[in-house]
Protein backbone atom coordinates (compact mmCIF):
# COMPACT_ATOMS: atom_id res chain seq x y z
CA UNK A 1 0.00 0.00 0.00
CA UNK A 2 1.45 3.59 -0.81
CA UNK A 3 2.83 4.86 2.22
CA UNK A 4 1.57 8.57 2.33
CA UNK A 5 -1.79 7.28 2.20
CA UNK A 6 -2.15 6.67 6.32
CA UNK A 7 -5.63 6.68 6.41
CA UNK A 8 -5.67 3.38 4.17
CA UNK A 9 -5.11 0.48 6.67
CA UNK A 10 -3.77 -2.02 4.39
CA UNK A 11 -5.11 -5.39 6.75
CA UNK A 12 -7.97 -4.17 7.20
CA UNK A 13 -8.22 -3.99 3.18
CA UNK A 14 -6.94 -7.50 3.01
CA UNK A 15 -10.03 -8.64 5.39
CA UNK A 16 -12.45 -7.12 3.19
CA UNK A 17 -11.32 -8.83 0.09
CA UNK A 18 -11.28 -12.23 2.23
CA UNK A 19 -15.26 -10.87 3.54
CA UNK A 20 -16.41 -10.42 -0.46
CA UNK A 21 -15.50 -13.92 -1.28
CA UNK A 22 -16.79 -15.42 1.87
CA UNK A 23 -20.08 -13.86 0.84
CA UNK A 24 -19.89 -14.95 -2.85
CA UNK A 25 -18.65 -18.77 -1.45
CA UNK A 26 -21.21 -18.92 1.41
CA UNK A 27 -18.01 -19.62 3.94
CA UNK A 28 -19.41 -20.52 7.87
CA UNK A 29 -19.13 -17.51 10.24
CA UNK A 30 -16.41 -19.83 12.11
CA UNK A 31 -13.60 -20.43 8.92
CA UNK A 32 -14.53 -16.85 7.87
CA UNK A 33 -13.32 -15.71 11.17
CA UNK A 34 -10.02 -18.30 11.17
CA UNK A 35 -9.21 -16.55 7.48
CA UNK A 36 -9.56 -13.29 8.82
CA UNK A 37 -6.79 -13.57 11.38
CA UNK A 38 -2.78 -14.24 11.12
CA UNK A 39 -2.11 -18.01 12.80
CA UNK A 40 1.15 -16.73 14.36
CA UNK A 41 2.98 -13.58 14.50
CA UNK A 42 6.15 -12.35 17.01
CA UNK A 43 7.18 -8.56 17.36
CA UNK A 44 10.82 -8.43 18.38
CA UNK A 45 12.94 -5.81 19.99
CA UNK A 46 16.96 -6.12 19.63
CA UNK A 47 20.32 -3.90 19.66
CA UNK A 48 22.53 -3.62 17.16
CA UNK A 49 26.00 -1.83 17.20
CA UNK A 50 26.49 0.67 14.81
CA UNK A 51 29.97 1.75 13.62
CA UNK A 52 30.54 4.83 15.70
CA UNK A 53 30.25 2.22 18.51
CA UNK A 54 27.00 3.19 19.85
CA UNK A 55 23.98 0.64 20.17
CA UNK A 56 20.86 1.13 18.37
CA UNK A 57 17.35 -0.95 19.22
CA UNK A 58 15.74 -1.80 15.56
CA UNK A 59 11.80 -3.62 15.83
CA UNK A 60 11.31 -6.23 13.62
CA UNK A 61 8.14 -8.35 12.83
CA UNK A 62 7.58 -11.79 11.10
CA UNK A 63 4.17 -12.83 10.51
CA UNK A 64 2.96 -16.82 9.65
CA UNK A 65 -0.23 -16.09 8.29
CA UNK A 66 -1.75 -19.62 7.42
CA UNK A 67 -0.12 -23.02 7.58
CA UNK A 68 -3.09 -25.54 6.17
CA UNK A 69 -1.31 -25.96 2.85
CA UNK A 70 2.49 -26.42 4.05
CA UNK A 71 4.58 -24.33 5.60
CA UNK A 72 4.81 -20.04 5.39
CA UNK A 73 6.59 -18.41 2.53
CA UNK A 74 7.30 -15.21 2.14
CA UNK A 75 9.69 -11.60 2.03
CA UNK A 76 11.44 -9.92 4.74
CA UNK A 77 11.48 -6.03 3.96
CA UNK A 78 13.77 -3.05 5.05
CA UNK A 79 11.92 0.24 5.55
CA UNK A 80 11.48 2.82 7.96
CA UNK A 81 7.72 2.59 7.61
CA UNK A 82 7.08 -1.11 8.10
CA UNK A 83 4.33 -1.68 9.69
CA UNK A 84 2.81 -4.63 11.83
CA UNK A 85 -0.57 -4.03 10.07
CA UNK A 86 1.53 -4.00 6.67
CA UNK A 87 2.90 -7.27 7.25
CA UNK A 88 0.03 -8.78 8.70
CA UNK A 89 -1.88 -7.62 4.56
CA UNK A 90 0.81 -8.82 3.24
CA UNK A 91 0.98 -12.18 4.55
CA UNK A 92 -1.97 -12.19 3.45
CA UNK A 93 -1.67 -11.98 0.29
CA UNK A 94 1.35 -14.29 -0.18
CA UNK A 95 -0.94 -17.18 1.18
CA UNK A 96 -3.51 -16.56 -1.75
CA UNK A 97 -0.50 -15.63 -4.01
CA UNK A 98 0.67 -19.69 -3.03
CA UNK A 99 -3.02 -21.48 -2.86
CA UNK A 100 -3.44 -19.31 -7.23
CA UNK A 101 -0.40 -21.25 -8.50
CA UNK A 102 -1.54 -23.91 -5.96
CA UNK A 103 2.24 -24.55 -4.72
CA UNK A 104 2.01 -26.33 -1.01
CA UNK A 105 3.11 -23.20 0.81
CA UNK A 106 1.00 -20.97 3.64
CA UNK A 107 1.59 -17.46 3.36
CA UNK A 108 4.31 -15.13 5.61
CA UNK A 109 5.88 -11.96 5.53
CA UNK A 110 8.44 -10.18 7.68
CA UNK A 111 9.93 -6.82 8.15
CA UNK A 112 12.67 -4.62 10.33
CA UNK A 113 11.47 -1.00 10.30
CA UNK A 114 14.95 0.73 9.39
CA UNK A 115 16.41 3.19 6.86
CA UNK A 116 18.16 1.07 4.85
CA UNK A 117 19.74 3.58 2.92
CA UNK A 118 21.51 5.16 5.80
CA UNK A 119 23.19 2.07 6.90
CA UNK A 120 26.55 0.60 5.88
CA UNK A 121 26.96 -3.12 5.07
CA UNK A 122 28.24 -3.95 8.26
CA UNK A 123 25.59 -2.09 10.07
CA UNK A 124 22.92 -3.84 7.90
CA UNK A 125 24.79 -7.41 8.35
CA UNK A 126 25.07 -6.88 11.88
CA UNK A 127 21.30 -6.04 12.55
CA UNK A 128 20.14 -9.22 9.82
CA UNK A 129 22.17 -11.46 11.72
CA UNK A 130 20.33 -10.55 15.11
CA UNK A 131 16.94 -10.17 13.80
CA UNK A 132 17.30 -13.41 12.33
CA UNK A 133 18.68 -15.05 15.48
CA UNK A 134 15.94 -13.16 17.25
CA UNK A 135 12.78 -14.95 14.76
CA UNK A 136 15.14 -18.02 14.53
CA UNK A 137 12.38 -20.56 16.71
CA UNK A 138 9.47 -20.03 14.34
CA UNK A 139 11.70 -20.27 10.85
CA UNK A 140 12.92 -23.12 8.84
CA UNK A 141 12.83 -25.49 5.99
CA UNK A 142 9.43 -26.90 7.48
CA UNK A 143 7.70 -24.14 9.48
CA UNK A 144 8.83 -20.84 7.08
CA UNK A 145 11.00 -19.98 4.48
CA UNK A 146 11.54 -16.27 3.87
CA UNK A 147 12.89 -14.31 1.17
CA UNK A 148 13.98 -11.22 -0.16
CA UNK A 149 11.63 -7.96 -0.67
CA UNK A 150 11.94 -4.72 -0.74
CA UNK A 151 15.64 -3.22 0.59
CA UNK A 152 16.57 -6.57 0.87
CA UNK A 153 18.79 -9.16 -1.39
CA UNK A 154 20.84 -12.10 -1.98
CA UNK A 155 23.27 -10.82 0.28
CA UNK A 156 21.14 -10.35 3.11
CA UNK A 157 19.56 -13.99 2.54
CA UNK A 158 22.98 -15.40 2.74
CA UNK A 159 23.21 -13.93 5.90
CA UNK A 160 19.91 -15.38 7.39
CA UNK A 161 20.95 -18.75 6.26
CA UNK A 162 24.59 -18.14 7.76
CA UNK A 163 23.18 -17.28 11.65
CA UNK A 164 20.35 -19.97 11.38
CA UNK A 165 22.79 -22.55 10.01
CA UNK A 166 25.43 -21.96 12.91
CA UNK A 167 22.95 -21.96 15.49
CA UNK A 168 21.85 -25.43 13.95
CA UNK A 169 25.50 -26.98 13.51
CA UNK A 170 25.46 -27.86 10.14
CA UNK A 171 24.46 -25.66 6.74
CA UNK A 172 20.51 -25.38 6.20
CA UNK A 173 20.31 -23.72 2.99
CA UNK A 174 16.27 -24.78 2.42
CA UNK A 175 15.78 -22.00 5.33
CA UNK A 176 15.50 -19.11 3.30
CA UNK A 177 14.72 -18.65 -0.76
CA UNK A 178 16.66 -16.07 -2.98
CA UNK A 179 19.92 -17.23 -2.17
CA UNK A 180 23.17 -16.45 -4.68
CA UNK A 181 23.39 -19.50 -6.26
CA UNK A 182 26.82 -20.74 -5.23
CA UNK A 183 24.50 -21.52 -1.74
CA UNK A 184 22.04 -23.22 -3.12
CA UNK A 185 20.08 -20.55 -5.09
CA UNK A 186 18.03 -21.67 -8.10
CA UNK A 187 18.81 -20.93 -11.59
CA UNK A 188 16.60 -18.72 -13.54
CA UNK A 189 15.35 -17.45 -9.79
CA UNK A 190 16.18 -13.56 -10.98
CA UNK A 191 14.26 -13.37 -14.30
CA UNK A 192 11.01 -15.41 -12.69
CA UNK A 193 8.64 -13.01 -12.01
CA UNK A 194 8.74 -11.14 -15.74
CA UNK A 195 9.08 -14.90 -16.94
CA UNK A 196 5.98 -15.20 -15.37
CA UNK A 197 3.87 -12.63 -16.37
CA UNK A 198 4.74 -13.20 -19.88
CA UNK A 199 3.78 -16.59 -19.82
CA UNK A 200 0.61 -15.97 -18.25
CA UNK A 201 0.01 -12.84 -21.09
CA UNK A 202 0.52 -15.06 -23.90
CA UNK A 203 -2.52 -17.49 -22.31
CA UNK A 204 -4.65 -14.80 -21.54
CA UNK A 205 -4.09 -13.48 -25.02
CA UNK A 206 -5.59 -16.36 -26.50
CA UNK A 207 -8.86 -15.92 -25.04
CA UNK A 208 -8.57 -12.01 -25.34
CA UNK A 209 -8.41 -12.56 -28.96
CA UNK A 210 -5.30 -10.88 -29.57
CA UNK A 211 -2.37 -12.13 -31.15
CA UNK A 212 0.53 -11.91 -29.03
CA UNK A 213 3.16 -11.84 -32.21
CA UNK A 214 3.51 -8.54 -33.61
CA UNK A 215 0.96 -7.12 -30.99
CA UNK A 216 2.18 -3.79 -28.87
CA UNK A 217 3.33 -3.88 -25.33
CA UNK A 218 3.87 -0.83 -22.90
CA UNK A 219 5.49 -1.34 -19.95
CA UNK A 220 5.23 0.88 -16.59
CA UNK A 221 8.57 0.33 -14.75
CA UNK A 222 11.19 -0.99 -16.76
CA UNK A 223 12.85 -2.70 -13.51
CA UNK A 224 13.41 -5.86 -13.24
CA UNK A 225 10.22 -7.72 -13.63
CA UNK A 226 9.55 -4.94 -16.34
CA UNK A 227 12.38 -5.84 -18.35
CA UNK A 228 12.78 -9.12 -18.32
CA UNK A 229 8.66 -9.75 -19.27
CA UNK A 230 9.26 -7.09 -22.31
CA UNK A 231 12.69 -8.98 -23.39
CA UNK A 232 10.51 -12.08 -22.87
CA UNK A 233 7.51 -11.06 -24.68
CA UNK A 234 10.00 -9.76 -27.74
CA UNK A 235 12.34 -12.32 -27.86
CA UNK A 236 10.16 -15.28 -27.45
CA UNK A 237 6.90 -14.42 -28.25
CA UNK A 238 7.57 -11.80 -31.24
CA UNK A 239 6.00 -9.20 -29.45
CA UNK A 240 6.85 -5.34 -30.15
CA UNK A 241 7.79 -3.31 -27.55
CA UNK A 242 6.58 -0.04 -27.93
CA UNK A 243 6.24 2.42 -24.93
CA UNK A 244 8.85 1.90 -21.48
CA UNK A 245 9.23 3.94 -18.64
CA UNK A 246 10.89 4.45 -15.37
CA UNK A 247 10.85 7.29 -12.19
CA UNK A 248 12.24 9.50 -14.65
CA UNK A 249 10.03 9.26 -17.46
CA UNK A 250 8.64 7.13 -20.82
CA UNK A 251 9.80 6.55 -23.92
CA UNK A 252 7.48 5.32 -26.94
CA UNK A 253 8.33 4.27 -30.57
CA UNK A 254 5.17 3.37 -32.53
CA UNK A 255 7.06 0.66 -34.60
CA UNK A 256 8.83 -0.74 -31.50
CA UNK A 257 12.22 -1.16 -30.31
CA UNK A 258 14.74 -3.88 -28.77
CA UNK A 259 14.37 -4.17 -25.33
CA UNK A 260 17.49 -5.23 -24.75
CA UNK A 261 18.82 -2.19 -26.22
CA UNK A 262 16.95 -0.06 -23.99
CA UNK A 263 18.11 -2.08 -21.19
CA UNK A 264 21.76 -0.87 -22.19
CA UNK A 265 21.24 2.73 -22.50
CA UNK A 266 19.04 2.65 -19.34
CA UNK A 267 22.62 0.99 -17.64
CA UNK A 268 24.73 3.89 -19.07
CA UNK A 269 22.35 6.79 -18.55
CA UNK A 270 20.50 5.47 -14.90
CA UNK A 271 17.10 5.70 -17.01
CA UNK A 272 15.09 4.92 -20.25
CA UNK A 273 15.04 8.39 -21.18
CA UNK A 274 16.40 9.77 -24.06
CA UNK A 275 16.82 6.30 -25.79
CA UNK A 276 17.77 7.31 -29.78
CA UNK A 277 15.30 7.40 -32.13
CA UNK A 278 11.93 7.29 -29.51
CA UNK A 279 9.58 10.39 -28.21
CA UNK A 280 9.39 11.17 -24.94
CA UNK A 281 6.17 10.46 -22.92
CA UNK A 282 5.10 10.39 -19.21
CA UNK A 283 3.88 7.22 -16.66
CA UNK A 284 0.82 8.85 -17.15
CA UNK A 285 0.72 8.91 -20.93
CA UNK A 286 2.21 5.53 -21.24
CA UNK A 287 -0.61 4.16 -19.48
CA UNK A 288 -3.01 5.26 -21.68
CA UNK A 289 -1.51 4.25 -25.08
CA UNK A 290 -3.58 2.42 -27.79
CA UNK A 291 -2.06 -0.68 -27.03
CA UNK A 292 -2.63 -4.58 -26.92
CA UNK A 293 -0.89 -5.15 -23.59
CA UNK A 294 0.21 -2.81 -20.77
CA UNK A 295 2.03 -4.37 -18.11
CA UNK A 296 2.37 -1.85 -14.85
CA UNK A 297 5.91 -3.31 -13.25
CA UNK A 298 5.89 0.05 -11.10
CA UNK A 299 4.11 1.46 -8.04
CA UNK A 300 0.96 0.86 -6.74
CA UNK A 301 -2.49 2.64 -7.29
CA UNK A 302 -1.52 3.47 -10.69
CA UNK A 303 -4.82 2.87 -12.87
CA UNK A 304 -7.74 4.43 -10.74
CA UNK A 305 -11.18 5.30 -11.22
CA UNK A 306 -9.82 8.51 -12.66
CA UNK A 307 -7.92 7.01 -15.63
CA UNK A 308 -9.57 3.45 -15.74
CA UNK A 309 -11.84 4.50 -18.61
CA UNK A 310 -8.69 5.66 -20.56
CA UNK A 311 -6.78 2.88 -20.51
CA UNK A 312 -6.86 1.33 -24.22
CA UNK A 313 -5.07 -1.83 -23.59
CA UNK A 314 -6.93 -5.44 -24.28
CA UNK A 315 -4.82 -7.11 -21.38
CA UNK A 316 -3.54 -5.64 -18.63
CA UNK A 317 -0.95 -7.71 -16.70
CA UNK A 318 0.27 -6.73 -13.32
CA UNK A 319 3.90 -7.35 -12.85
CA UNK A 320 3.90 -5.11 -10.09
CA UNK A 321 1.67 -5.27 -6.74
CA UNK A 322 -1.32 -3.25 -6.77
CA UNK A 323 -1.38 -1.48 -9.21
CA UNK A 324 -5.18 -1.27 -9.52
CA UNK A 325 -7.35 0.00 -6.85
CA UNK A 326 -11.16 -1.36 -6.68
CA UNK A 327 -12.96 0.90 -8.65
CA UNK A 328 -11.03 0.78 -11.15
CA UNK A 329 -11.26 -3.13 -11.59
CA UNK A 330 -15.20 -2.49 -12.02
CA UNK A 331 -14.43 0.38 -14.81
CA UNK A 332 -11.99 -1.81 -16.80
CA UNK A 333 -14.45 -5.32 -16.04
CA UNK A 334 -17.12 -3.28 -17.74
CA UNK A 335 -15.43 -2.26 -20.49
CA UNK A 336 -14.14 -6.13 -21.82
CA UNK A 337 -10.47 -5.30 -20.68
CA UNK A 338 -8.98 -8.68 -19.11
CA UNK A 339 -6.87 -7.36 -16.16
CA UNK A 340 -4.17 -10.30 -15.19
CA UNK A 341 -4.17 -9.70 -11.21
CA UNK A 342 -0.87 -9.13 -9.50
CA UNK A 343 -1.27 -12.74 -7.11
CA UNK A 344 -1.39 -14.08 -10.63
CA UNK A 345 0.63 -12.19 -12.92
CA UNK A 346 3.75 -11.63 -10.45
CA UNK A 347 3.62 -15.38 -9.03
CA UNK A 348 6.14 -16.78 -10.88
CA UNK A 349 9.11 -15.01 -8.42
CA UNK A 350 7.38 -17.18 -5.91
CA UNK A 351 7.18 -20.55 -8.39
CA UNK A 352 10.80 -20.66 -8.28
CA UNK A 353 11.41 -20.01 -4.58
CA UNK A 354 8.98 -22.94 -4.26
CA UNK A 355 11.58 -24.80 -7.03
CA UNK A 356 14.72 -23.43 -5.23
CA UNK A 357 13.92 -25.00 -1.53
CA UNK A 358 12.59 -28.13 -3.30
CA UNK A 359 15.95 -28.50 -5.16
CA UNK A 360 17.56 -27.51 -1.49
CA UNK A 361 15.66 -29.94 0.37
CA UNK A 362 16.73 -32.81 -2.48
CA UNK A 363 20.25 -31.70 -2.53
CA UNK A 364 19.80 -31.87 -6.54
CA UNK A 365 19.51 -29.09 -8.44
CA UNK A 366 18.57 -28.34 -12.33
CA UNK A 367 19.25 -26.53 -15.02
CA UNK A 368 17.89 -23.27 -16.32
CA UNK A 369 15.80 -25.02 -18.77
CA UNK A 370 14.27 -27.61 -16.54
CA UNK A 371 13.57 -24.57 -14.28
CA UNK A 372 11.81 -22.57 -17.01
CA UNK A 373 9.85 -25.26 -18.37
CA UNK A 374 8.27 -26.33 -14.93
CA UNK A 375 7.33 -22.39 -14.29
CA UNK A 376 5.79 -22.32 -17.59
CA UNK A 377 3.40 -25.33 -16.29
CA UNK A 378 3.13 -23.80 -13.24
CA UNK A 379 1.63 -20.59 -15.01
CA UNK A 380 -0.34 -21.66 -17.70
CA UNK A 381 -2.21 -23.96 -15.49
CA UNK A 382 -2.97 -21.50 -12.55
CA UNK A 383 -4.09 -18.83 -15.55
CA UNK A 384 -6.96 -21.71 -16.67
CA UNK A 385 -7.72 -22.13 -13.31
CA UNK A 386 -8.47 -18.24 -12.41
CA UNK A 387 -9.97 -18.17 -16.24
CA UNK A 388 -12.12 -20.86 -15.44
CA UNK A 389 -13.41 -19.77 -11.67
CA UNK A 390 -13.95 -16.39 -13.14
CA UNK A 391 -15.92 -17.37 -16.11
CA UNK A 392 -18.26 -19.44 -13.69
CA UNK A 393 -19.07 -16.95 -11.09
CA UNK A 394 -19.08 -14.16 -13.90
CA UNK A 395 -16.61 -11.60 -12.34
CA UNK A 396 -13.40 -10.52 -13.03
CA UNK A 397 -9.85 -12.34 -13.01
CA UNK A 398 -8.84 -10.48 -9.94
CA UNK A 399 -12.35 -11.69 -7.72
CA UNK A 400 -11.49 -15.20 -9.70
CA UNK A 401 -8.24 -15.24 -8.31
CA UNK A 402 -9.24 -14.94 -4.82
CA UNK A 403 -11.74 -17.17 -5.35
CA UNK A 404 -9.68 -20.10 -6.51
CA UNK A 405 -7.21 -19.23 -3.84
CA UNK A 406 -9.24 -19.24 -0.82
CA UNK A 407 -11.24 -22.02 -1.74
CA UNK A 408 -8.10 -24.05 -2.27
CA UNK A 409 -7.31 -23.06 1.72
CA UNK A 410 -10.62 -23.73 2.57
CA UNK A 411 -10.16 -26.83 1.26
CA UNK A 412 -6.82 -27.99 3.39
CA UNK A 413 -8.48 -26.82 6.25
CA UNK A 414 -11.66 -28.61 6.09
CA UNK A 415 -9.90 -31.92 5.71
CA UNK A 416 -7.70 -31.36 8.33
CA UNK A 417 -10.26 -30.03 10.39
CA UNK A 418 -9.26 -27.94 13.73
CA UNK A 419 -6.74 -29.50 16.38
CA UNK A 420 -7.61 -30.59 19.31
Amino acid sequence: MPKNESTINPFETAQKQIDIVADLIGLNGGVRQVLKHPKRELTVNFPVQMDDGSHRVFTGYRVQYNMARGPTKGGIRYHPQVTLDEVRALAAWMTWKCAVVNIPYGGAKGGVICDPKHMSKHELERMTRRYASEIGPIIGPEIDIPAPDVYTDSQTMAWIMDTYSMQKGYSVPGVVTGKPVSLGGSEGRGEATGRGCAYVVREAAKDAGIRVKGGSVAVQGFGNAGSVAAKILHDEQGAMIVAASDTKGGVYKADGFNPSALEEHKAKTGSVVGFPGAKAISNDELLELKVDVLIPAALENQITGKNADKIQAKVVAEAANGPTVPEADTILFQKKTTVLPDILANAGGVTVSYFEWAQDIQGFFWPLTEVNNRLERVMVQSYADVHKVAQQHKVHNRTGAYVLAIQRVVDAMQLRGFYP
